[in-house]
């Protein structure tokens, strides 16, 4: 009987002694665990005090050592400079202000028909001819332009005498000096004639041609003076406030066929006009491989009436085919009250060789 009593409690007393040494063992984990924490956290809090101490850098120099220089002798030459004079040829540059433009054509038209052709028509023959010269001198701000036009051309027909077609000689000068950009002080002397006599036809009665025009009869010089507006290569205008110019008929038998004499008195062969002058020049390509050059001048002779205003339109309109081929049409247009009360034009159509350098 006390052997099955003493049994139980010594199970009780053994489980009681593992429960309280377990709770023991864990007491002391957890303490040693809050210590280790602990420690940890000084150790950190004493390098963040440490990280925050100030160092003298200047004290750290003093213990800086330094290397040894490297102890090989270095040979060191002096430096000199000489002067070296190189021979130099003269380079064979010049330079130009002038520019030159040069254009020629040759115009030939031809028909012919045989003695059996029925369907009417008369064989004939046309040449004609042009040159044209330009010379410029640019050279800031001196301009001088000089300009040749030569124009003549002949046709005949079976059964007549050989007429003309064209003649014109035109010259002109012009000297400016520049004062803006787009504005010149300038001074031109043109002339103006023909080559050949010129006869007016009378086909219906057949009579004899009569002589209206010869060289120099009429022909014209022309002194101007004014300011010159250059807004652009392709526009010149030209003002002639102060403008002088003399009118010649040489041959004194003009007169029988032309009343008007060209305004010179009959027995005289000079006439000299004080007038303002103006002046339109407009050259452009306006097309490809087509070129119109156009001329208008105004003269208002001082002293007269309105209706001795001069007025002169020429233009040439150039349409190449190829590099020497080309078709031209020249037209003009000119009222001049002492040579006809009513407005005279002109025009040709030609196709032939053109030929412009450079």
């Amino acid at each position: 009987m006390f052997k099955s009593v003493f049994t139980p409690l010594l199970v009780l007393l053994t489980v009681i002694a593992i429960q309280s040494k377990a709770q023991v063992a864990d007491s002391l984990l957890r303490h040693t665990d809050s210590l280790q924490r602990a420690d940890s956290l000084r150790r950190i809090d004493s390098l963040i005090k440490l990280d925050t101490v100030k160092i003298d850098s200047n004290r750290l120099n003093k213990y800086r050592i330094d290397l040894r220089r490297f102890q090989l002798p270095v040979v060191v030459k002096p430096f000199r400079v000489e002067p070296n004079l190189i021979p130099v040829g003269m380079l064979d540059y010049k330079v130009s202000y002038w520019r030159k433009w040069i254009t020629f054509g040759v115009n030939v038209n031809q028909a012919a028909f045989s003695n059996s052709w029925k369907g009417g028509g008369v064989n004939s023959l046309a040449l004609g001819g042009n040159f044209d010269f330009k010379t410029e001198y640019n050279k800031s701000p001196f301009d001088y332009t000089s300009e040749l036009i030569l124009l003549y051309g002949k046709s005949h027909n079976k059964g007549q005498t050989a007429r003309k077609t064209n003649d014109r000689i035109f010259f002109d000068n012009k000297i400016a000096t520049q004062l803006s950009k787009r504005w010149y002080f300038f001074g031109s002397l043109d002339f103006e004639s023909q080559f050949d006599k010129g006869y007016q036809y009378d086909d219906v009665n057949n009579t004899a041609p009569l002589l209206i025009s010869n060289f120099m009869s009429p022909g014209y010089v022309t002194e101007s003076l004014g300011f010159e507006y250059k807004p652009n290569k392709i526009w010149d205008i030209r003002l002639g406030t102060g403008t002088a110019r003399q009118t010649f008929v040489l041959d004194t038998t003009i007169y029988r066929n032309q009343p008007t004499n060209y305004g010179v008195k009959i027995g005289h062969t000079f006439l000299n006009e004080l007038a303002f002058q103006g002046v339109v020049a407009y050259d452009k390509d306006i097309m490809t491989n087509m070129h119109l050059n156009a001329r208008y001048a105004l003269f208002i002779p001082y002293g007269r009436s309105l209706a001795n205003i001069d007025h002169r339109l020429d233009a040439v309109l150039t349409a190449k085919v190829n590099k020497l081929i080309a078709v031209t049409i020249n037209a003009t247009a000119l009222y001049d009250k002492d040579t006809s009360d009513q407005i005279q034009a002109t025009e040709a159509l030609a196709l032939g060789i053109i030929y412009k350098f450079p």
